[in-house]
């Protein structure tokens, strides 16, 4: 049973505003929610949805079982960045956490990062451990991308990559258990003050999903906060159920927002060179598929994929925004 919002007197009494953006996840965001008002603690909170135009009845369920929720229901999926956006406009709490719908919080998580934030006024953001169904550690933790990592990261050369080059990026030299310094965060949950968003702004609407919060976050460090990972506090992650309704547009806009980060950090040449690999990356996986199907092996999977690479390919993996 959904617990009702306390009564506010006034923005400024309010603690924390979450906002969740919401696509085709009905079930998972319903559990997000309960877990929300088990984990709320003393906080004085509010919950922003942005719905984008989900088909699958999310709209009515939150309606109904969750009335304490500020539903803003869109009429077009509007993308991660401008979903979080809407809902940051209608936020007023002192902290804002963006928080995916395919998560559930854990325990007193909220009051541990809010109580963080507190304590260290130098600290802009705090993400906490994110963990996985079966409840192992799931890896959250990133240092900034160089070139070099773009070629290898969520690639076919990924496999081959030097290990010290992924282990950086992925900051495996960090222990799970401690709590430290990092360039960004997995943007599943992220918690952050009000004043940096007033400072830096919003998300980039340009990237639709993917890459948004790498990019805002390295905006928050150019500005001089720190951000902190918190293994005190934990939340549980389903990973992309939301991207994994639409692959082929997941891997063009995974790429296409990979491609927009490299333009504004890295210059138009940098980028223009990784752009012409992705192309003959995704080229080069169709000839594979297109030769295992005329062989015979599980022919309607590579008939698929090889539908969906040719979509990529011909999307020109333009970096978004340019």
């Amino acid at each position: 049973m959904s617990l009702p919002q306390p009564p506010i007197s006034s923005p400024q009494s309010l603690d924390l505003s979450i906002i969740i953006v919401s696509w085709n996840v009905r079930d998972l965001l319903r559990a997000c929610l309960h877990s929300i008002d088990a984990g709320r603690g003393d906080l004085a909170l509010e919950v922003i949805v942005v719905d984008g135009a989900s088909s699958d009845g999310s709209v009515d369920m939150v309606q109904t079982e969750f009335p304490w929720v500020n539903l803003i229901a869109c009429d077009e999926n509007v993308g991660f960045p401008r979903g979080n956006n809407l809902g940051l406009a209608e936020a007023d709490g002192r902290y804002h956490l963006l928080l995916n719908p395919d998560t559930e919080i854990r325990g007193d998580a909220l009051s541990v990062m809010v109580d963080y934030l507190n304590r260290h006024p130098d600290v802009g953001v705090v993400g906490p451990q994110l963990l996985n169904a079966d409840g192992s550690i799931q890896s959250s933790r990133r240092r900034f991308p160089t070139l070099a990592t773009a070629f290898f990261e969520s690639t076919w050369l990924e496999t081959i990559a030097p290990k010290r080059l992924l282990r950086h990026y992925y900051a495996l030299d960090l222990p799970d258990d401690k709590t430290a310094d990092m360039d960004w965060g997995v943007g599943a949950c992220l918690l952050a003050r009000r004043e940096l968003f007033e400072r830096i702004g919003g998300l980039d609407e340009a990237y639709f999903m993917y890459s948004e919060e790498l990019d805002w976050q390295r905006r928050i460090k150019l500005a001089g906060w720190r951000i902190v990972y918190l293994p005190a506090a934990q939340v549980l992650h389903y990973v992309g159920q939301s991207s994994e309704q639409a692959v082929t547009a997941r891997h063009i806009n995974f790429q296409r927002a990979k491609l927009r980060y490299f333009r504004k950090y890295h210059g138009w040449l940098a980028t223009a060179v990784l752009r012409a690999f992705l192309l003959l990356n995704y080229s080069w996986q169709l000839i594979i598929e297109a030769g295992k199907g005329l062989l015979g092996h599980k022919r309607p999977l590579r008939r698929q994929r090889v539908q969906a690479y040719w979509q990529v390919i011909r999307s020109g993996l333009r970096p978004a925004g340019y």
